[in-house]
This record gives C-alpha cells, structure tokens and sequence, in this order.
C-alpha cells in the first residue's frame, strides 16, 4: 500500500487509522476546513472503491449553487453515506466527502488492513454541535470548505469531469444539452409546471419503507404547487417529471434534515425518498453534480400503487 495524491474512480483505498486521520485535523477536526465527522471513525481501516471525484459540488439551502474545494483532493467513495446517527439522527444520507489525506490507495487487496485503535482520541477531537438546533458536520461548512465557480470554471469543471475519468465525453455533453434545454425553457416560458396557488396543500400517506407508490400525472402534480414550481418550499424539479406513471418502493421516510451552510436541523412532514432516485442536477446546474443527493418527494406528489410492477424498484 501507499498512498496516492491523484486517485481515481475504481481505484481501490483504504480509510486510515484513526491515530493518523488524528494527525491531519486542525482544533476543529477539520482539514482545510472540511470536517472529519464522528460517523466515519467505524470505517477507519476499512476499504472502499473510489467512486468519482469531486471536482464540484452542488449545494441548497438558504440559496443554492455550484462550488470547488480549492485543494481539489477529494473523493467519493462508493456506497458510504453519511448515517447521521452521531448528529440526531439526520436523515440527509449525504455521500461523504473524504481528502486524500485520509485514505490511502491499496495496491495489493491481500494485505492485511491497519486497526482501529486511537477511536477515542479521534472522537474527543470532533464536535458535532454549535447551537441550539444548530450542527456542525460536512453539510454545515460546505460553504467553508469550497469556493463559488466562476463563469469559466463551470466550463473547466466539465473537462476536469472527463479528465478525471468521472464521466465520457457524451455523458458530459448529455447534462450540458439538458442544462441548456431548461435553461431556454425558463428564460422564455418561466419556471417548469408552476401553479396558480400561493399557499400550498398537503397531504399525509404515513408511507413507511418498501411501500409501492406510483408518481402521480403532472396534471395533478401542478395543481400542488406555487408559481415557483414549490410545494411548502420544496420544488419539483423538471427531472422528477420523467418518472410521472412509474412506480417506485418507499425507501424512507424524511424527518429532519441538516441544511447546507448553516447546521440548522429542518423538521419536514410527508416526505420521503424513493429507492434509487437520486438528483438529476443536470436540469439546473450546468454539467450537474457528483454529490448524488437523494430527491426529495412530497406524499402528496405519489399515490399507493395496488401492486407493484417488475420495475418499481429500478434504479434511474
């Protein structure tokens, strides 16, 4: 094993131990501003396959864009999901965002991982709170651990895709095309499926996890939404519509979440996240975003499906 500035999706890593992650983390347990969190000390020494760089990253909030890490040394690592279990039980589920310094690439899968002593030390050294109701965690300082991109560095960052072996080239050119098509769409005819009402309804289903649903027609969905396309605060973005008529299992219910930027916890009612679905943020951020956030549905956008079909569980 040894360690590698530049690693790349399918490379194969491993987390360090928690007396070396220890040494990288500033009084805050964060490094260059990034937090090292409670809930990824029980993967240290674990082993995990790169999933793709984080050239860029999205964030929403109290506002929304597209932002850098400055250093350009973090990954992704496939199928480690915050469990929020360390910060009241946030139910976010955000892909963990790790540096390079934190792991180091395994060259040869039979040799024997590195323990996980020093836990405590690494733990005493994390906070999780800042406030009442307010956390601190990744989610929280990703305003202070990136940068906003400039007009050019939008561009860039979709070569840096490509160079970085993330995406093909026609994957690429596929967001860009969806970008430019919605972005036309709303200069000219304004946002996507609003609706008439200022306030808007609700509707409780009590769905619980593996439930069959089926996304209701956008007839219906429209007449659930304000003149920014929200429901309650929360839009239905063009990308949701591609899934009206299918069915899809209930993964989880959504109750709280942590806020991008502030560390607030947000209370959310007759919510859930469907198995599979995550953010197509190619429809409203240029080139998309690696940060595979799940989408957000309201109960009263679904109905109860009879049965379900050979596909409801399908991943898009």
């Amino acid at each position: 094993m040894r360690a590698n500035p530049r690693l790349r999706p399918g490379d194969i890593v491993e987390v360090k131990g928690a007396e070396e992650i220890l040494k990288t983390l500033d009084t805050d347990g964060t490094l260059d501003r990034l937090p090292f969190m409670p809930e990824m000390i029980p993967l240290c020494g674990k082993r995990f396959r790169v999933s793709l760089r984080a050239v860029k990253t999205c964030w929403y909030g109290h506002g929304s864009g597209m932002r850098r890490f400055p250093s350009e040394d973090v990954v992704l690592l496939d199928g480690v999901r915050c469990s929020g279990a360390d910060h009241d039980g946030c139910q976010k589920a955000c892909n963990i965002f790790w540096r390079e310094a934190w792991l180091r690439k395994v060259d040869d899968p039979d040799t024997a991982g590195v323990g996980a002593a020093g836990s405590e030390g690494l733990r005493a050294r994390l906070k999780t709170v800042i406030g009442p109701n307010k956390y601190f965690c990744q989610s929280s300082e990703i305003l202070q651990a990136t940068v906003e991109l400039s007009n050019w560095e939008r561009i860039s960052k979709c070569i840096d895709e490509i160079r970085s072996r993330n995406s093909g080239i026609s994957e690429v050119a596929r967001r860009i095309s969806v970008w430019l098509f919605w972005k036309s769409r709303r200069v000219l005819l304004g946002p996507y499926l609003r609706g008439n009402g200022k306030s808007t309804p609700v509707e409780s289903l009590n769905l619980q996890p593996g439930e069959c649903v089926e996304v209701k027609p956008l007839a219906a969905i429209r007449e659930t939404l304000d003149d920014r396309a929200h429901n309650r605060g929360l839009f239905f973005t063009p990308c949701m519509s591609h899934l009206c008529g299918q069915q899809r299992k209930v993964d989880r219910r959504i109750e709280k979440i942590i806020v991008d930027g502030t560390g607030e916890m947000r209370r959310l009612r007759n919510t859930v996240f469907l198995e599979g679905e995550l953010c197509e943020c190619s429809c409203v951020a240029f080139g998309g975003c690696p940060r595979g956030e799940f989408s957000y549905w309201r109960e009263i956008w679904l109905r109860r499906a009879q049965s379900c079909s050979e596909n409801a569980g399908h991943i898009t």
